[in-house]
């Protein structure tokens, strides 16, 4: 987490990206299409939007995985932007796969 005195030290540098320090997540070679995905797969993803009923993850196909808010913890979560950020790398498991309707469920509860 940044503090306020960082926020405003990477404000002052427009032209730096302060994610490039980061490590890049390494998508699983043998999934490269929704097709690919089986339920109980276990894959490492990027956070890349939190809503009000959970966090879509890019997990490396073409469509973001959705955790649904009862599926980020095993408490109970009221904000899901309490458990995970944007940009977080993060395990999930997926749960169930539709290649007609392009959704994959996914879990954080391994």
């Amino acid at each position: 987490k940044m503090t306020l005195a960082d926020i405003v030290s990477e404000i002052k540098k427009p032209a730096r990206d302060p994610r490039e320090g980061m490590p890049p997540v390494v998508f699983r070679s043998d999934v490269l299409s929704i097709e690919d995905l089986k339920p109980d797969m276990e894959l490492t993803g990027t956070v890349r939007n939190v809503v009000d009923f959970g966090a879509f993850v890019d997990i490396g196909v073409k469509v973001d995985g959705l955790v649904h808010i009862s599926q980020l913890s095993h408490k109970f979560v009221k904000n899901p932007m309490d458990v995970v950020s944007v940009g977080d790398t993060v395990k999930v498991k997926v749960l169930s796969v539709d290649p007609e309707k392009q959704r994959v469920s996914l879990t954080m509860k391994l």
